[in-house]
């Protein structure tokens, strides 16, 4: 009787912690909302961003989780698309919070919809990451629970006035996106530095997203005789303006702001086509610039989804693993402000890929706003080649980007 006693004893105890070890594993599952753009022409980016979340969490699954005090979390990947749209990006984001408990939220490659989304987000009790958008008001709000691993595109075409500038080029012609808020900042910045060093913008012609042939912009930049075309766009359209450059028999120099891939240009232009173009961006995803975790990263995303990554999809792999840093320090999950403030103040992981430059000790300055070093990429027989850095100051730009929120 007693032995029968201690059996059923026994199968009690393993009943109770098998129950108990469900529950707990139930408890450990954390939501990982992602908004982007995952059809239209933002996909080029949004697609990429989606892929590479989903790999990092992945990554940490299967090697255990994230551990942050006494629970280890799994994460559970839950994706929208933004359509790159300001108010499909709201909904999007609105079921996340309201439908699937999401408290952790990344993505966001296109400013249209994450300036919709930061609009308000201040007053959830959530953290949003932000990746590949680049609009600069996203982090002159002050808005404690937002954190952006790209650099708004003024630090970056700061920095390219004054390489376009060094390269001797005085007179040149703009075509671009130039409607569009980021691409508009990154002009300014780029005009401010280019005319200090002796430089002149003769021609400012805009194109739409959706347009395709750029040749009535080229024949009245074309008209003007200048040195050098600097070409601000999407992917798609950027690449149309490359190539009908080169049929119309533009002999120039082309500077460009566009962060695409090698794969992405080639749908369009040819190689040829593309020969000595520059791309003056964040120092992003091009292995010779960066070191062994973006190799790893080309090598595992490329065997995942049988396409090399875009240069920008890593702001969305590296938002994963701030996450899991601000977890570990904040020691849970339960309150996304605690780890919104913890992301304040964490170094920059080791799993990163990108080359962020600290400013102080942290990863993120006070606004929120991390930052890559920005570089000078050009096409050189069938690849974005990297070039040299160029020279950007994170501790001055970050004290500027503080004084432009309102009081």
């Amino acid at each position: 009787m007693k032995a029968r006693r201690k059996i059923l004893s026994g199968l009690l105890g393993i009943a109770l912690a098998t129950t108990m070890a469900a529950s707990m594993a139930a408890d450990k599952q954390l939501t990982l909302g992602l908004n982007d753009s995952l059809t239209g022409p933002g996909a080029v980016y949004g697609l990429p961003q989606a892929n590479a979340v989903k790999m990092a969490a992945q990554e940490i699954n299967a090697r255990g989780g994230i551990k942050a005090g006494a629970d280890t979390y799994k994460l559970n990947v839950i994706a929208y698309d933004d359509k790159a749209n300001p108010t499909e990006g709201t909904n999007a984001v609105r079921k996340l919070i309201d439908r699937d408990n999401a408290q952790y939220i990344v993505g966001f490659c296109c400013s249209g919809p994450t300036s919709a989304v930061a609009s308000f987000i201040g007053k959830e009790k959530v953290l949003m990451l932000v990746g590949n958008a680049a609009e600069r008001s996203v982090t002159t709000l002050g808005i404690p629970n937002l954190l952006r691993t790209r650099p708004p595109a003024d630090f970056t075409g700061a920095a390219a006035g004054t390489f376009v500038a060094n390269k001797g080029a005085k007179n040149i012609a703009v075509i671009g996106s130039l409607d569009v808020g980021f691409y508009a900042q990154y002009l300014e910045a780029f005009e401010r530095e280019f005319v200090k060093g002796g430089g002149k913008i003769i021609a400012k012609e805009t194109f739409g997203l959706k347009d395709r042939d750029m040749t009535p912009q080229l024949t009245k930049v074309r008209a003007l005789n200048p040195d050098a075309l600097l070409v601000l766009g999407y992917i798609e359209p950027a690449a149309f303006v490359y190539r009908q450059s080169v049929e119309m028999g533009m002999k120039l120099p082309r500077y460009g702001f566009t962060s695409g891939s090698e794969e992405q240009f080639l749908k369009v232009a040819t190689s040829d086509q593309m020969e000595g173009v520059w791309d003056l961006r964040p120092t992003e995803l091009t292995v010779e610039a960066l070191g062994e975790t973006a190799k790893a990263y080309v090598a595992n995303y490329t065997k995942m989804y049988g396409t090399p990554p875009s240069p920008s999809s890593p702001y969305a792999y590296d938002q994963v693993y701030v996450l899991k840093a601000a977890l570990e320090k904040a020691g849970g999950a339960d309150d996304p402000l605690k780890v919104a403030l913890a992301g304040h103040q964490i170094g920059i992981p080791a799993e990163t890929v990108m080359k962020y430059m600290p400013v102080g000790k942290t990863m993120f300055d006070e606004n929120g706003q991390a930052y890559t070093t920005n570089g000078a990429f050009q096409w050189q027989k069938g690849k974005w080649i990297y070039v040299s850095d160029l020279p950007s100051d994170p501790v001055a730009y970050s004290t500027y980007l503080r004084s432009l929120r309102k009081p």
